[in-house]
C-alpha cells in the first residue's frame, strides 16, 4: 500500500466532513507534515483557501473570517510550535463565540519523545480551551472510514461556539502521485460523497425558555445594558428599549446607536448613579463591556433582578448579580418577550448625555488621539464596517464617540489582547468584502506587523489607521510607578510605519491635521486597496483628555 496516497484518502474524508458543517474558508500555513491536509484542501472546490507564513497571524485571520462570515473556519498547520502559535486565536474564539476548527498535523506516535525533529506532545496541548479535542490515530485501513467520519461529526456537532482541535498524525512518505491505495476504504461511505449532510447528526437542543413573569417585569423601571452584539441585534435591542421607556447604556460594540452617548463619562456623575439606582430590573444583552465607569456601575448596582441574555455559555457577569442567566439567541429572546409602550422614567440621563457630548466637542478641538476617537464616525465608509483595536483606543472611542445604529463593529474584546489585531481585521474584510476602517495603536501594529502582508489582498477599500502615541499609553491611566512607567509599561519604541508600509508595497500617509486626515481617508474609499494612515500624536494626549473630560462631566 502507498502510505502517501492513503494519507491523502484519509485527509479527504476529514476535509469533506468539514464541508458538511458549514466550513467554506480554510487558512493554511506552509509545512511538510501537513501536506496531506493542504493538498486535499487545495483540491476541494468547496473551499476558499487563504495562506499566511505566520501561524499566529493565520489563527487570527481565521478568527476574523469567522467573525465576518458567522461560519466555522478551518486552520491547517504543520507539527511542532506551528500548532502552539494558534493558541491566542483559540482562546479569543472561546471567549467571543466564533467557531474555529484547528487541524494540526503531527508526527506519528513512534516519533514522539524520542528526539525526532519537530516532534512535540500535541494531544491536549490547548488544555481546556477547545470545546472538543480529538486525537486521531495514524491513517490505517484497519480503522473503518465510517469511524473517522462519525468521530469528526460528533466533535463538530458539539461545537456551539469556540474551537475544536483535531490532531492529525501522518507517517512518511508524505509526497507521491496518487494511486489506488484506499479507494475501497473510501467507498465504504457510499453515496455520502455525493450528499451534503453529515454522516452522523447529533442534535443538541437550546430551547429558549419564555420568562412567564415578563408581563410583570416590563411594567417596572428597567435599564438595558448593551454589550457585544450583531448589527441587527443592536438595532432591535435599541427599538425594544425605546418602546419600554427604559434607558439604554450602549457599549462601543453594541451597534445600538448609543442613544445615551458618552456613558463612560456621564456615569461618573453622581446624578446618573442616583437616578439609575431607582431601577427595579436591569437586562443586559451581550457581554464584554468596555468602559471603566460602566463596569464600576454595573458591579455595584443592586436591582431586584439582573438578567443577562447572551448565546454564549457561562455566567458572563463578573459582578455575580442575583437574577437570571439566559443563554440563547438575542433576537429570538426578544421575539418571546415583546416590549410594551411605556413612558420614559429616567429623565435626568438624557441631559447628562448631552452635557457629556458637548464637553467632548469642546475638549477635543485640537488634532490628536482624542479628536480622532470623538470624530471617528465621520471617517466611516458608507455601507462599510469598523474594526476597533484594544488598549487605549477602544476606550477613547467608547467614551467619546456615538457610532451609527446598526453599523457593523468588530473587535477582539474577549481576552482583549493586542496580538493579532491586523490579521483579525483582514479576515473580517475578506469574509464580508466590505470597505473597512481598522483603528489600532502603535504597539498593536508592531505586534502583528507580519500581517501587513495580508493587506496586499483586499477586495474592497481598507484603511488601517494607526494611532502612534509612542507606546502603551493606557498605563498612563493606571497608578503605575512613575519612575518605572516608561521603561516597563509604556515601552515607547520611537518608530514610524512608513518603512513597514513600503516593505509590503502599501500606500502610506501621515497627515498632520483633521482636514488632512479626512481628505486622505475620503480618497482611500475610492479604490479597492489597502491604505495605511499613521497619525503621530503627543504621548499622553488621549489619556489626559479622557481624565480631564471625565472630571468636568463628573463635577457638573
Amino acid at each position: 500500500m502507498s502510505i502517501s496516497s492513503f494519507n491523502r484518502r484519509w485527509a479527504q474524508v476529514i476535509l469533506e466532513a468539514l464541508t458538511r458543517h458549514g466550513v467554506r474558508h480554510v487558512c493554511i500555513a506552509p509545512g511538510s507534515r501537513s501536506t496531506p491536509l493542504t493538498l486535499t484542501a487545495a483540491g476541494n472546490a468547496a473551499f476558499i483557501c487563504h495562506t499566511h507564513f505566520d501561524e499566529r497571524g493565520l489563527g487570527h485571520l481565521a478568527l476574523g473570517l469567522a467573525k465576518g462570515s458567522g461560519q466555522p473556519v478551518a486552520v491547517i498547520v504543520t507539527s511542532g510550535t506551528a500548532a502552539a502559535n494558534l493558541y491566542p486565536a483559540l482562546i479569543e474564539a472561546g471567549l467571543t463565540g466564533e467557531k474555529l476548527i484547528l487541524l494540526t498535523a503531527d508526527r506519528p506516535p513512534e516519533l514522539i519523545d524520542c528526539g525526532a525533529n519537530q516532534a512535540i506532545r500535541q494531544p491536549g496541548m490547548f488544555g481546556s480551551h477547545p470545546t472538543v479535542s480529538v486525537n486521531l490515530p495514524r491513517p490505517t485501513q484497519n480503522i473503518p472510514a465510517r469511524w473517522l467520519v462519525s468521530t469528526l461529526d460528533s466533535a463538530l456537532g458539539q461545537q456551539v461556539c469556540g474551537g475544536v482541535h483535531i490532531n492529525c498524525p501522518f507517517a512518511e512518505p508524505l509526497y507521491g502521485a496518487p494511486d489506488e491505495a484506499g479507494v475501497s476504504w473510501q467507498k465504504e461511505l457510499g453515496d455520502w460523497w455525493q450528499s451534503e449532510k453529515p454522516w452522523l447528526r447529533e442534535i443538541y437542543g437550546r430551547e429558549i425558555i419564555k420568562q412567564r413573569d415578563w408581563f410583570f417585569w416590563r411594567q417596572k423601571r428597567g435599564v438595558v445594558v448593551a454589550g457585544r452584539m450583531s448589527a441587527e441585534e443592536g438595532e432591535r435591542v435599541a427599538a425594544w428599549a425605546k418602546m419600554l421607556g427604559w434607558p439604554l447604556i450602549g457599549d462601543v460594540l453594541s451597534q445600538t446607536g448609543q442613544p445615551l452617548p458618552c456613558a463612560d463619562l456621564w456615569l461618573g456623575n453622581s446624578q446618573a448613579t442616583t437616578e439609575l439606582a431607582r431601577a427595579q430590573i436591569i437586562i443586559q444583552f451581550g457581554s464584554s463591556l468596555t468602559g471603566k465607569r460602566v463596569l464600576q456601575w454595573q458591579a455595584t448596582c443592586t436591582p431586584e433582578e439582573y438578567w443577562l441574555v447572551d448565546p454564549l455559555p457561562g455566567r458572563l457577569d463578573p459582578a455575580n448579580h442575583r437574577g437570571r442567566r439566559l443563554s440563547c439567541n438575542i433576537a429570538d429572546w426578544l421575539e418571546l418577550h415583546p416590549a410594551e409602550k411605556r413612558p420614559s422614567w429616567a429623565e435626568k440621563l438624557a441631559p447628562l448625555a448631552r452635557l457629556a457630548q458637548d464637553t467632548v466637542a469642546l475638549g477635543t478641538a485640537e488634532f490628536g488621539e482624542a479628536q480622532v476617537a470623538a470624530r471617528l464616525p465621520e471617517l466611516l465608509p458608507e455601507a462599510g464596517q469598523l474594526f476597533v483595536g484594544n488598549s487605549l483606543v477602544v476606550r477613547l472611542v467608547d467614551a467619546f464617540a456615538q457610532l451609527p445604529a446598526g453599523y457593523p463593529v468588530y473587535s477582539n474584546r474577549g481576552a482583549s489582547g493586542i496580538d493579532g489585531l491586523l490579521s483579525t481585521s483582514a479576515g473580517v474584510q475578506r469574509a464580508t468584502a466590505r470597505a473597512t476602517l481598522a483603528i489600532v495603536g502603535d504597539l498593536s501594529a508592531l505586534y502583528d506587523m507580519n500581517s501587513l502582508s495580508l493587506l496586499r489582498q483586499v477586495s474592497a477599500p481598507f484603511v488601517l489607521l494607526i494611532v502612534n502615541n509612542n507606546g502603551g499609553q493606557i498605563f498612563s491611566l493606571l497608578p503605575t510607578p512613575v519612575e518605572e512607567r516608561e521603561r516597563f509599561y509604556c515601552m515607547p519604541q520611537d518608530v514610524n510605519f512608513a518603512h513597514a508600509a513600503a516593505m509590503f508595497s502599501l500606500t502610506y500617509y501621515n497627515p498632520g491635521s483633521w482636514s488632512e486626515l479626512r481628505d486622505v481617508v475620503t480618497r482611500a474609499w475610492l479604490w479597492p486597496q489597502a491604505t495605511i494612515i499613521e497619525i503621530t500624536v503627543p504621548e499622553t494626549d488621549g489619556a489626559q483628555t479622557l481624565q480631564n473630560l471625565l472630571a468636568q462631566v463628573s463635577q457638573a
